[in-house]
């Protein structure tokens, strides 16, 4: 019987340092379809290789609109390295035509997939309220989430980690800002 029990709690104390140690962020990335605003289909997966910024957004949300430029000049800050920044729009069928007008106005060159909605936020541990950011490492491992309106030290922490060899303090999992 004190075998039994010693045993247990050996056996306890294992699998809570397990869960300790093993990185409780690292979480595969889900891989839905989306569309680019010409139609061609896109996934997440086909940008494996490379670290992925995916950030969720809207045309009617404001703290989107104030983040779209900063990510856009991120992403050109990280020009011919293998880093990619994806925007993916949740605004409903009936107001993506929208889209292409709201990135003009915001200087933002880049591409935009729509088909988002906020259970997929909710699938990358992002919640239901854009905006939200995953940044994904090259096997498309969940590595940080920014919840809310990304401040660019968010994203580069964890982009210049990832591009650093993961060497050094590993960035927050989950960053709220709302």
């Amino acid at each position: 019987m004190l075998w039994n029990f010693r045993l247990s709690r050996w056996i306890l104390a294992l699998a809570v340092c397990a869960c300790v140690a093993a990185p409780a962020f690292a979480k595969h990335a889900p891989d839905p379809g989306f569309k680019s605003m010409d139609g061609q289909s896109h996934k997440l997966s086909a940008l494996r290789g490379q670290v992925v910024v995916v950030n969720f957004w809207a045309t009617w949300c404001g703290p989107c609109q104030e983040e779209l430029p900063r990510l856009a000049q991120m992403a050109a800050s990280y020009e011919g390295k293998p880093v990619k920044f994806v925007t993916i729009s949740i605004d409903a069928p009936k107001d993506q035509p929208k889209i292409p007008g709201v990135l003009q106005r915001l200087k933002v060159p880049a591409d935009s997939w729509v088909g988002g909605n906020t259970d997929m936020l909710a699938d990358f541990g992002l919640g239901n309220i854009v905006p939200g950011t995953a940044v994904l490492d090259e096997r498309g491992e969940v590595v940080a989430r920014i919840m809310g309106e990304a401040r660019e030290q968010d994203v580069r922490t964890a982009v210049d980690w990832l591009l650093g060899g993961k060497t050094g303090p590993a960035p927050a999992a989950v960053t709220k800002r709302y």
